[in-house]
């Protein structure tokens, strides 16, 4: 039985720890605190318990649930994890913290991988003793329901480092695309720029968000529309990673006030009932 780790309990941790078990995996979750351990697990369950609904879970709950264990720290990870996954915010200097204490209880073949949609994978290697172990997964929310996952290759990373990611993503059902590690990879670099843009027109009253999204949804058949997607993602996240986007590559990726401003007034999309679209 394969033992693997994640870092992070929320929504994406949580997510990727759920489809880790689905694959029969021992899957370990680091999340501090009797209190957010105890709600990450019982997250966990409940997205097995639903996936058990829809006829997507091999096995019983039970099975799977048996397999889960949650420890306080990554220092707490076995040492034959073969794979870890980092899922918390996105914040280079955690990330850096945490993958670094990871790796130092990890197996020197054992695969780092970082959840980051915009972040540089390269950048964090660096901080890292073996950066030709490590590897950016990104999964996308909900990770139970989407098909895609971005495998980005830093400048150091192995071959046998990307084929094993490969084959993670094959076992948990989903699609990999492979790419060079860049500011935004091709996922966020695209759908920000295409997001940034709906908010402006919103801003610009070129029409109301119902509007913006049912042209994007039913003119160019998009799952789900522009401002649909940032309420899901969460604005703030959004907003950081356009942030980002505008240090690297350029003045196209300024956030646009209204963005701001609903962050600021904490109106963060799905996770507080409101964004752009009311969930309440």
């Amino acid at each position: 039985m394969a033992v693997v780790g994640v870092v992070g309990g929320g929504r994406m941790g949580g997510g990727i720890a759920q489809g880790l078990l689905g694959t029969g995996a021992q899957v370990h979750v680091v999340e501090a605190g009797d209190e957010a351990a105890q709600a990450a697990h019982d997250r966990i369950v409940a997205g097995l318990e639903e996936a058990d609904r829809r006829g997507k879970l091999e096995g019983t709950v039970a099975d799977a649930a048996a397999r889960l264990t949650m420890v306080d720290t990554p220092g707490d990870l076995p040492a034959d994890c073969e794979l870890v996954v980092e899922a918390v915010p996105e914040i280079p200097a955690l990330k850096v913290e945490v993958l670094r204490a990871v790796e130092a209880v990890l197996a020197p073949d054992a695969v780092l991988a970082t959840n980051t949609s915009s972040l540089s994978v390269t950048e964090l290697a660096a901080a890292l003793d073996r950066p030709a172990r490590f590897v950016g997964m990104h999964f996308f929310n909900p990770v139970p329901a989407s098909t895609l996952v971005e495998i980005v290759v830093a400048a150091e990373t192995a071959d046998d480092v990307v084929a094993t990611a490969q084959e993670w993503v094959d076992r948990l059902g989903k699609t990999g695309i492979v790419v060079r590690d860049s500011p935004g990879f091709a996922s966020s670099r695209l759908g920000v720029l295409l997001g940034l843009e709906a908010i402006r027109m919103l801003e610009e009253g070129v029409a109301d968000a119902e509007a913006i999204d049912t042209a994007m949804e039913l003119g160019y058949r998009h799952p789900m529309g522009p401002l649909r997607s940032t309420d899901l993602v969460g604005l703030d996240v959004r907003l950081a990673v356009a942030e980002y986007l505008t240090s690297t590559l350029g003045d196209r990726f300024t956030p646009p006030q209204l963005l701001r401003d609903k962050v600021a007034a904490g109106d963060l999309g799905r996770k507080t009932g409101r964004g752009f679209h009311d969930y309440s």
